[in-house]
């Protein structure tokens, strides 16, 4: 089979060029399951060369390539669109084709804090230069799209370029400085903080927002803000030019606040294992900025916090007093007359509502998932309350179904073993997997020994 004409494979490469990082990716793992197949030999080689420049152009332009996101109007941070990125990267290669091959050479055998990064501090000053020029075709798109995005966006990006090569030996230390803050450390960051502060007024901040934007957590950078500043008071930092970086992480904690108390249960599992994993993610960054400013006990950042906390626990126990009514709802129990007494039995006769089901099989995977957050939350104790009582609730439930199945009571044997199944899931929520088994199997042979030979019991992991 021959492989695809060159005009073919030139519209390939237009393709692959305007992709997203994660498409181009995609693509060359795909692609990797089709070697041999000579027409997509053409294809293949395309991507692998794209792929290639772009981990250059990334490795080059690392410092503020993570700046580049979606279309650059967020306001509340340092960005640029990222249309400007490959622009940028374009201009650069037509303005300097030895530099790049130069840094090609240096990133084909790079090992971090071994190998010299000359090459690519000199590409960032070649930029640095063709950007304040504004001469060359694609820098000057890339400048025009950057200027529509935002006022100023230029000037920026000129800053950001200058502190480059600072950004970029910080951020071979990033990992060290984020895990644990020594004497050492601290002082290494000043340093660089101090050197990054040579280029301008606005350059402190910036050096700030560009190692952030290296981080998986961008809010983690506070730790070396406040390692910086060494451990400031509320006082100092908020007045100072980078008390950004503490409101921000208080606004993320109150939007994170707003998605707990608002998530869906309708959602099912995943929107209950979503909303847990938020809740985990505050009881982090409160603890962050707890930890990295000395707060004022009243009023100011001190006070604020300490009412998100309290807003954290009561939304989120509020959420889980829900649970034993979503129990009952999705596990029915009807009232029965047994002699002289009425006595609470399981409703058989309409088989399990998927809905409620899924509703409460959500609140158990957000009451689950925020198992490790619960102490430092301020809600260990109505967690635990609330998970003995519905486990009780569940386990006196399987007890009972189980009785009327042996007993050969049940008006529809199906609708059982269908309750049951979802009573083996939630057992698994609420203690361990291995209480689910434990029911399943006892459930198994309860349906075995019953006399009625209607309906049989199957696998309790069956979806209803």
């Amino acid at each position: 089979m021959t492989g695809l004409p060159d005009d073919k494979i030139e519209i390939v490469r237009t393709l692959v060029s305007g992709a997203p990082d994660a498409v181009v990716s995609g693509l060359r793992k795909a692609l990797v399951a089709a070697d041999g197949d000579t027409a997509l030999a053409g294809v293949r080689r395309v991507v692998e060369a794209e792929v290639a420049d772009r981990n250059l152009r990334n490795k080059v332009l690392e410092p503020v390539a993570p700046l580049f996101a979606g279309d650059g109007l967020d306001e509340g941070r340092l960005c640029f669109p990222l249309a400007a990125l490959p622009l940028l990267w374009r201009g650069l290669r037509a303005s300097d084709p030895e530099g790049i091959a130069r840094a090609a050479a240096v990133h084909a055998d790079y090992e971090p804090g071994v190998s010299t990064v000359q090459p690519f501090d000199e590409l960032v000053e070649r930029l640095l230069e063709e950007v304040e020029a504004g001469t060359q075709r694609d820098i000057a798109a890339a400048l025009a799209l950057i200027g529509k995005a935002q006022p100023g966006g230029r000037a920026a990006l000129i800053s950001c370029l200058s502190i480059a090569p600072v950004v970029r030996r910080a951020t071979l230390k990033l990992p060290d400085w984020i895990a644990r803050t020594t004497q050492e450390r601290a002082a290494a960051a000043r340093l660089a903080y101090r050197d990054a502060c040579r280029a301008g007024d606005d350059a402190g901040p910036r050096f700030f927002e560009m190692l952030s934007a290296q981080l998986a957590q961008r809010w983690t950078i506070l730790r070396i803000v406040s390692a910086v500043m060494d451990h400031p008071a509320e006082s100092y930092l908020s007045g100072s030019e980078l008390a950004i970086f503490a409101t921000r992480l208080m606004d993320a904690v109150d939007a994170n606040l707003q998605a707990v108390a608002s998530f869906d249960l309708n959602g099912g599992p995943e929107a209950g294992l979503k909303a847990a994993a938020i809740v985990e993610t505050l009881t982090h960054q409160v603890s962050e900025l707890e930890s990295a400013i000395d707060l004022a006990r009243e009023g100011g950042w001190g006070g604020r916090i300490h009412k998100q906390k309290q807003v954290l626990a009561s939304t989120v126990e509020r959420r889980l007093r829900e649970l034993p009514k979503l129990l009952a709802a999705a596990l029915p129990n009807h009232r029965v007359r047994v002699a002289r007494a009425a006595v609470n039995e399981p409703r058989l006769t309409q088989p399990p509502d998927g809905r409620l089901v899924e509703r409460c099989r959500a609140l158990l995977n957000f009451a689950e998932g925020i198992r490790a957050s619960a102490n430092y939350g301020g809600f260990a104790s109505t967690r635990a309350k609330v998970m003995e009582a519905v486990g009780e609730a569940v386990d006196q439930y399987v007890e009972d179904v189980l009785s009327l199945v042996k007993d050969g009571e049940v008006p529809d044997r199906e609708i059982a073993a269908g309750f049951l199944r979802v009573a083996a899931d939630f057992a698994a929520l609420i203690h361990e997997p291995r209480a689910g088994e434990i029911v399943r199997r006892r459930a198994a042979t309860a349906f075995g020994a019953a006399r009625e030979p209607r309906g049989t019991w199957e696998d309790p992991a069956r979806p209803l």
